[in-house]
């Protein structure tokens, strides 16, 4: 199974391995301050990756980056939940970061956002639109018309904030 991005292909491998580093990485990343956005196990161009995705209010540093991929690191050793080789990678969501959890949208309140859903709502899928804030597992934006939608955060497949220049 795999998905093409630009010129790169992603194929996913083992199932669950994200989770079970995601648990790892969780407590790590909280306890040098800073926030888990997403971990993806990927495969480019032959090669095994875990990119584990961090960020905090003040923006990441590639010190950050260094800190965390050292104590994930070492923790992933121990715990050795991948059975395979592969390449760890930290980094920082990027300016088109995802939105996965309500606190997202509630962070990023007034930016624009692109966002696809699981199952179309009132016949739509594909929303671009001004996040208008989030509650009770749902966020309200309005679209480019000016129409306001209440999507349920568990129905969106996928969403990224847009690059305001």
């Amino acid at each position: 199974m795999g998905k093409r991005s630009g010129n790169r292909i992603f194929i996913m491998w083992q199932d669950g391995i994200a989770d079970r580093v995601k648990a790892i990485a969780g407590p790590i990343t909280a306890s040098l301050g800073m926030e888990l956005v997403a971990v993806e196990a990927a495969v480019e161009h032959g090669r095994r990756l875990m990119r584990v995705y961090i960020d905090k209010p003040e923006g990441v540093t590639l010190d950050d980056c260094a800190d965390v991929s050292m104590e994930l690191g070492l923790a992933l050793d121990v715990a050795d939940p991948i059975n395979e080789r592969y390449v760890l990678e930290v980094s920082s969501p990027g300016l088109d970061r995802p939105l996965i959890k309500e606190g997202d949208y509630i962070r990023f309140a007034g930016r624009k956002v692109r966002l696809r859903t699981k199952a179309p709502v009132e016949g739509r899928r594909n929303f671009k639109a001004t996040i208008v804030g989030a509650k009770d597992g749902a966020t309200t934006v309005t679209d480019e018309d000016g129409r306001r939608w209440e999507l349920e955060i568990a129905n969106i497949e996928k969403a990224r904030l847009e690059i305001e220049l």
